[in-house]
């Protein structure tokens, strides 16, 4: 029953945060990790992991709230154009940094637990009762702050106003609160994030981004509950990581939908 849970809550979660970064920066290559906060969360939940001083949730999201504070500052301080130079820059950084923790991982039982979370298999292994707790909490104050800002997203998007970097910033720590409520429990899931809001914007060419917030998380819960499925049933007697698996089934769409609009 969580495991369906979580398929719902990272459906919804992960597109929308993908859309309010497309809408932030005014560019379809927003992604909710281009800042680096999935290597954040992946280092957080590889130290968790390896040393044992906090849960592997709780850890992924420290880390991906100290990468957050990091971004809010530089946010503060330089363009939105090199701000994405940075988040790419920063996030090699981090993801180096996990390199270097998992490679020294003190056994192989740990090394596994890591990977399996990072595969994002939604089993929900070592999740106490409070960190459902504690990641619903942030999916609702991410998903409010969603609705409550919509308004002024969009208009940032059509160029009618141009949003100050304080309020840039506290939007991201916005976005990093929906995201963080799927990541910190199921591990970092590509494609959906930034392939359902590129798939919602050729889809609908309304730029009133509640829009796309409701066809983005139709769709996002629509391929990772297939996505699901197909892993946990249709497996070929392998095992089958979700992440990975999402891409291979939507990539062949997301390619003919490009080919239709060019």
């Amino acid at each position: 029953m969580l495991s369906f849970l979580y398929v719902l809550i990272s459906g919804i979660a992960l597109p929308i945060g993908g859309v309010q970064m497309q809408y932030l920066w005014r560019n379809q290559l927003g992604d909710v990790y281009s800042l680096g906060l999935g290597s954040a969360a992946c280092l957080g939940a590889a130290a968790a992991t390896m040393s044992g001083w906090c849960s592997l949730t709780v850890g992924s999201f420290i880390c991906t709230l100290i990468c957050t504070a990091v971004c809010f500052f530089v946010t503060l301080k330089v363009s939105t154009l090199n701000l994405i130079t940075f988040g790419i820059l920063f996030g090699t950084f981090i993801g180096s940094l996990g390199t270097i923790v998992v490679t020294n991982a003190p056994n192989g039982d740990l090394l596994k637990q890591y990977y399996l979370w990072g595969a994002a298999n939604f089993n929900l292994e070592g999740v106490t009762a409070g960190d459902i707790v504690f990641s619903l909490v942030l999916f609702a104050a991410g998903l409010a702050a969603a609705l409550w800002t919509a308004g002024e997203l969009t208009r940032h998007m059509k160029g009618e106003i141009e949003l100050s970097r304080m309020r840039k910033a506290l939007l991201l720590l916005a976005i990093m609160f929906l995201v963080t409520s799927s990541v910190s429990i199921c591990g970092p899931i590509g494609f959906i994030s930034l392939g359902v809001p590129n798939l919602s914007r050729i889809l609908c060419k309304s730029t009133d981004i509640r829009k796309h917030y409701l066809i983005s998380s139709a769709m996002g819960v629509g391929l990772l509950l297939i996505t699901y499925l197909v892993a946990t049933h249709v497996n070929f007697g392998i095992y089958l990581p979700i992440s990975a698996t999402m891409a291979i089934i939507a990539l062949p769409l997301m390619a003919i939908l490009f080919i239709r609009q060019s």
